[in-house]
């Protein structure tokens, strides 16, 4: 078979492997690196990667030669957790921050979550598909090609079917995949906050309907104090799970209070944020083969003094991925890159585990690794080409956009870090 198209002449390839399962602990720091190396596409697919000059069998009269010379490749980065949707922004609340008022002591006077609740039950469709589309724009030119979006700022079915109605659409009209997670259970609505327990209620009836309409893959849950009880969010996931959805639960992000002993005695497929897991929860959450996502972003962004112990959890034998947390309160930022450079300077991972956690790793995250997220001949052809000489240097030159190409299936979408319209 020849190929429709040959990126070739890359400085370097990054080639994770994809055993059938997430990478974990010391198998996140393997991968093959190719040197001079060459990517051959066939009908939007990976036909075959290489060293050296291209096989003539892979060329035919028809097929595109793309010099990529100083240039390295990866496949296309996958962010596995993100609040894309959403009306208004929060940056009223940035002062506050500064000063030192904390994320729960902002939700429990009424802003934060809740203030963009109240922000995007008033936002039309399409003020929220148009909000959403330069969001995604950011992330494209940034080297993205698969997001995961969650509702969550509706925490009524209204608003929160209108999310998720956004995110079905965009996934149909932009050159991105996206998945969509259902999160009503992200805040307790100021009139029940009394009466959580009914809001819980509330939630669990609305996912037959998020089934029925083919609206979301996932369900999540915002584990934490002041929020959702580890009961709480139990009762939430297992409903979720006898509906037919997969599951995912922000745990440990500000107090430890149980969230992770319920992703991993549920086997969630992730727990998100883990800033402050005890060394007990990590063991559990390896032995459940449960995927940490971690968020550096929001540590920085929340100024706090506590990353996700990464490194602990690797060898614990845990796998995890790194993601951006897009959001308009803690994590108000689109660029992956940032996060993986984060995970190098703050977290003290490797390149190669870094690039792992944005690649394989996110693609089991999102239950996309049957089709993305390696370099697999038969699996989707996107590839992120990055203006740099080697994998290194795109974490070493930190806060800058080194993303040049992006391909999607095997076409070119985003150029000189523009998206082709």
């Amino acid at each position: 078979m020849t190929a429709d198209k040959i990126l070739y002449n890359l400085n370097e390839i990054f080639v994770p492997n994809d055993p059938g399962h997430p990478l974990r602990g010391d198998e996140m720091n393997k991968a093959t690196v190719l040197k001079n190396g060459y990517i051959a596409i066939a009908d939007g697919k990976i036909l075959k990667v290489g060293e050296g000059s291209v096989p003539e069998e892979l060329k035919s009269d028809k097929t595109k030669m793309v010099d990529l010379k100083g240039k390295t490749a990866a496949p296309g980065l996958i962010d596995a957790h993100t609040h894309l949707v959403y009306g208004g922004s929060r940056e009223h609340e940035f002062s506050k921050k500064l000063n030192g008022v904390t994320y729960l002591e902002i939700l429990e006077q009424g802003g934060g979550i809740l203030s963009t609740q109240r922000a995007t039950r008033e936002a039309s469709f399409e003020d929220l598909y148009n909000k959403t589309e330069k969001l995604l724009d950011h992330m494209m030119v940034h080297g993205v090609t698969t997001v995961e979006a969650k509702s969550g700022y509706g925490l009524n079915w209204e608003t929160e079917k209108r999310q998720m109605e956004v995110v079905k659409k965009l996934d149909k009209d932009l050159p991105i995949d996206l998945v969509s997670t259902f999160m009503a259970a992200h805040a307790i609505p100021t009139d029940l906050k009394d009466n959580p327990d009914k809001f819980v209620d509330q939630v669990i009836e609305m996912m037959p309907k998020v089934v029925e309409e083919n609206l979301a893959e996932f369900c999540d849950v915002f584990c934490e104090k002041g929020v959702f009880t580890a009961d709480q969010s139990r009762r939430i996931l297992k409903a979720a799970q006898e509906a037919g959805l997969k599951t995912r639960i922000h745990a440990d992000e500000i107090e430890s209070i149980g969230g992770s002993s319920v992703a991993a005695e549920l086997k969630t497929t992730s727990a998100e944020h883990l800033m402050v897991i005890t060394d007990e929860d990590i063991k559990k959450l390896a032995e459940a083969g449960v995927i940490g996502n971690l968020l550096p972003g929001t540590t920085f962004s929340l100024m706090a003094d506590t990353f996700a112990p990464a490194r602990k959890m690797l060898d614990a034998g845990m796998a995890i991925t790194l993601t951006t947390d897009c959001n308009p309160g803690s994590c108000p930022t689109a660029n992956l890159q940032f996060i993986m450079q984060l995970g190098c300077l703050a977290m003290k991972l490797t390149p190669i585990e870094v690039y792992n956690a944005v690649t394989i790793n996110a693609a089991y995250s999102v239950a996309r690794a049957d089709k993305i997220g390696s370099f697999d001949e038969g699996k989707d052809a996107d590839i992120t080409i990055f203006d740099a000489p080697n994998l290194d240097y795109t974490l070493y030159f930190f806060a800058t956009n080194l993303c040049s190409q992006v391909y999607k299936k095997g076409e070119l979408v985003v150029e000189n870090r523009q998206r082709l319209k």
